[in-house]
């Protein structure tokens, strides 16, 4: 295993441990692992990042600290991404099989996947007219799981 990946598992069990919030000393880190802090940095800088899901703020100065927070975790992040992933245009009977795929991973309960069974069939969407209906399906769909999501 590489020095970046076991300084990145560590620091991942940190944010398990102290419940998606974790204060590091770059030093110390650096100290554990034997190598340099600017080592750490990168690891920070490449694998904590927004696009990832963290929040990373950093004080510098003899007591200095790097506070890592989850903002999402794996479940929200691929939640996001499905919800990204609807086109514009979504039918009913797509809508659930997308609804028990996700339900199947556990990324909604089963309770969830109904409610959005519910929210997404014909007959809610019965009042908009025909030619409408897969478009708004898609918008309910996509708020929908973006709403568990967060």
């Amino acid at each position: 295993m590489k020095m970046s990946d076991m300084i990145a598992d560590f620091i991942a069990e940190m944010l398990t441990d102290g419940g998606g919030v974790a204060e590091l000393q770059r030093r110390q880190v650096a100290d554990r692992f034997s190598c340099v802090p600017s080592q750490v940095n990168y690891v920070i800088e490449t694998r904590f990042t927004p696009e990832n899901g963290y929040l990373v703020e950093s004080r510098r100065g003899g007591g200095g600290y790097i506070r890592i927070i989850r903002l999402m975790d794996d479940k929200q992040r691929t939640l996001v991404e499905a919800a990204r992933g609807i086109g514009g245009r979504l039918t009913q009977n797509n809508a659930a099989k997308l609804t028990r795929a996700l339900v199947s991973a556990d990324l909604l309960t089963a309770r969830e996947g109904n409610l959005l069974l519910s929210a997404c069939s014909d007959g809610a969407l019965a009042e908009v007219p025909t030619e409408y209906r897969d478009t708004i399906r898609a918008s309910v769909f996509r708020c929908a799981v973006l709403g568990i999501a967060t």
